[in-house]
């Protein structure tokens, strides 16, 4: 599933080709995703401009002067920008032209969300309820702290009601980087090192953004596929491996009903 830097090289990657440019059409090829596309969106969209394109956790939220589309890739989703002239691949189920050159979303598995509100975007049902960003100020070992429970705290970290965009990868390679096991009890974990975890979070998720930031002219190219960034991964999916660290196998298990990978020596 794209997490929240995938989703991020993806807006860098699309917004200078659609901000300040009007809908110049609009073509829905298959209305059934996670919920059904709105029929009447080219009536909608069609010259219209797009004031900005933002991200809020792993939404992307196309604003117009009278509303916003949101837009999430679901778990296999992918947006680029190609010629108008090019051939539909197997998948694409919505098109924004801006004439010569028009934004498709494919979705092999259609898990993913196209969604206008009219309203303010922050009060719509799919964002209101979600914690802040991991970047925002208020994020940090306090406001951690004071929220934690019994539970693990990989599942805690990975709550969208506490921090949004902290996918099963970055959760996994910043409880490493911090030193702390990730089925330790949340309310067990100190302020002091929950200021360390914040820290960490904001790490793993700046590098693994800017890496993308190399594959931003995959949105530009034709060929489907997403453009995701291959980036260094300390633990996850290295099972069996040798920690980079102190040299023990990285173990394996599932926690909340997701695999997790940590080094039993370094995390506590």
């Amino acid at each position: 599933m794209p997490e929240l830097p995938e989703v991020e090289t993806t807006r860098r990657g699309i917004a200078p080709h659609v901000e300040g440019r009007t809908v110049r059409s609009v073509e829905v090829f298959d209305h059934r995703l996670r919920q059904p596309v709105a029929r009447d969106l080219a009536q909608l969209l069609c010259g219209a401009r797009v004031r900005a394109v933002r991200r809020r956790a792993k939404y992307l939220l196309f604003e117009f002067p009278h509303g916003t589309l949101i837009v999430h890739l679901g778990m296999s989703g992918s947006l680029r920008v190609v010629d108008g002239r090019s051939a539909r691949l197997p998948h694409d189920h919505v098109e924004l032209g801006f004439g010569r050159r028009v934004l498709r979303l494919r979705d092999p598995r259609r898990f993913g969300l196209v969604v206008w509100t009219a309203q303010d975007a922050s009060t719509h049902p799919l964002l209101r309820d979600l914690g802040p960003e991991p970047f925002a100020p208020e994020f940090n070992g306090a406001y951690l702290a004071a929220r934690a429970r019994r539970g693990a705290v990989k599942n805690f970290l990975m709550d969208a009601h506490v921090v949004v965009g902290v996918g099963n990868i970055y959760a996994s390679e910043a409880l490493f980087r911090a030193g702390i096991h990730p089925a330790r009890a949340a309310g067990r974990v100190s302020r002091a090192r929950y200021d360390v975890l914040v820290s960490q979070v904001q790490d793993v998720l700046s590098e693994a953004i800017a890496a993308g930031g190399t594959t931003l002219r995959d949105f530009m190219r034709n060929n489907g596929e997403p453009g995701y960034f291959r980036h260094d991964l300390r633990v996850y999916g290295r099972s069996g491996e040798a920690c980079a660290v102190c040299g023990t196998a990285i173990t394996a298990r599932v926690i909340g009903q997701r695999s997790s990978f940590y080094c039993g020596v370094c995390q506590r």
